[in-house]
C-alpha cells in the first residue's frame, strides 16, 4: 500500500472571512483520507505561521496548506521558501489575492477538492527590502491605506473602501526617483505598485497582464489623481481595463530600485510592513511550488 502524503494545515483561527465554519469538520469529510493524512495547527501570534510552516517542512510534511486571509498565505509561503514543501491555500480571508490569481475556488469544500487533485507547479517570488511577497507590494496610497486598515478592529472590503473613500483627498503624493532598465524616473508618486499576481485582492486588477510565472516584475506607477481618475482608474481595476487608461503607467522588470527624500509607507501582500525612503525590489524566478487547479 502506497504512503499517504503528509499534510499540515496551518490555520488562522482570526481570519475574517466564513471564521464560523467547522474546518477540521470539512478536512474530515472533504479531503481524500486514502492520499493524504493531516495535521491541523493554530496560529498564535504575528509570524507564528513562518515558524510553523519552515518547523513542518523540516519534519517532512510535503504539503503545507496555509488556511486564511493574505497575510497567513505570505507568513506560510515565507517558511516554505528553500524547502521542497509545496504550499496549498485554503482562502478564509477578505482578499484572497493569491488564491484568486491561481483560479483557487473561494469555497473551501471546492478549494480543498483541488487539494485533493494535487496539480502543482512553480511561481515565481520576490521580497520589497528584504520583505518576501507573492502576489503584490507598494509603496504610496495603498500601503497608506494599509496601514490605517492594519488598526481597524473591523475587517473586510467595506472597511477598506470606506478608509479609501474617506483618505484620498488627505493623501499628497511625494517627490521620487524609480530606477530600473537603466531607466530613471524622477516623479511625484502617488502609488508604485510591484505585482507578481495581477491583483491586490477581491478581483481588483492592479497589473491585468501580469504573469505569475514569467520571471518578471509587473511595476504600476501612478504619479497623480483626481477624483475622476480616481473613480476611472477603480472601474479599470475591477474591468481589467486600467493598462488600457491613462492614469497608470507599467513597467516589466527583473528589480526597481526608488529612493525618496521623504519616507515612503509600505506593504507586503497587502500587510503594512512600515516606512522606508529607499526599496529595493526583486524577483526569484519559480522558486515556490503551489497547489492550483489543472491549466491554471
Amino acid at each position: 500500500m502506497a504512503e499517504k502524503t503528509k499534510i499540515l494545515f496551518i490555520l488562522n483561527p482570526k481570519s475574517g472571512r466564513t471564521s464560523q465554519l467547522n474546518v477540521p469538520d470539512l478536512l474530515t469529510r472533504y479531503l481524500d483520507a486514502d492520499r493524504f493524512k493531516y495535521q491541523l495547527v493554530h496560529t498564535e501570534y504575528a509570524g507564528h505561521a513562518t515558524e510553523l510552516a519552515r518547523q513542518g517542512a523540516q519534519d517532512g510534511y510535503q504539503i503545507v496548506g496555509a488556511i486564511g486571509g493574505d497575510g497567513t498565505v505570505n507568513e506560510v509561503a515565507q517558511g516554505l521558501l528553500d524547502t521542497s514543501a509545496v504550499l496549498a491555500i485554503l482562502p478564509k480571508g477578505s482578499g484572497n489575492g493569491l488564491a484568486r490569481h491561481l483560479g483557487i475556488p473561494m469555497n473551501l469544500r471546492h478549494a480543498i477538492g483541488i487539494i485533493n487533485e494535487y496539480h502543482s507547479s512553480a511561481i515565481d517570488t520576490c521580497k520589497i527590502n528584504g520583505h518576501p511577497f507573492f502576489c503584490t507590494a507598494g509603496i504610496g496610497f495603498d500601503a497608506y491605506i494599509s496601514s490605517i486598515f492594519a488598526s481597524n478592529t473591523k475587517r473586510g472590503l467595506q472597511t477598506y473602501v470606506r478608509l479609501v473613500l474617506q483618505e484620498f483627498t488627505k493623501f499628497k503624493p511625494q517627490e521620487a526617483v524609480l530606477q530600473l532598465n537603466e531607466q530613471q524616473i524622477k516623479t511625484k508618486v502617488f502609488v508604485v505598485a510591484f505585482a507578481n499576481a495581477t491583483q491586490y485582492g477581491n478581483n481588483a486588477h492592479i497589473a491585468p497582464k501580469a504573469d505569475i510565472r514569467d520571471g518578471l516584475l509587473d511595476v504600476c506607477l501612478i504619479r497623480d489623481l483626481d477624483f475622476r481618475k480616481a473613480i476611472n482608474l477603480s472601474l479599470g481595476m475591477l474591468t481589467k481595463r486600467i493598462a488600457a487608461g491613462s492614469s497608470a503607467e507599467y513597467f516589466t522588470t527583473t528589480t526597481i530600485n526608488v529612493r525618496s527624500e521623504q519616507n515612503f509607507k509600505f506593504h507586503a501582500d497587502g500587510e503594512y510592513i512600515g516606512e522606508a525612503s529607499r526599496f529595493e525590489v526583486s524577483i526569484n524566478p519559480l522558486s515556490l511550488k503551489v497547489i492550483h487547479p489543472k491549466g491554471r
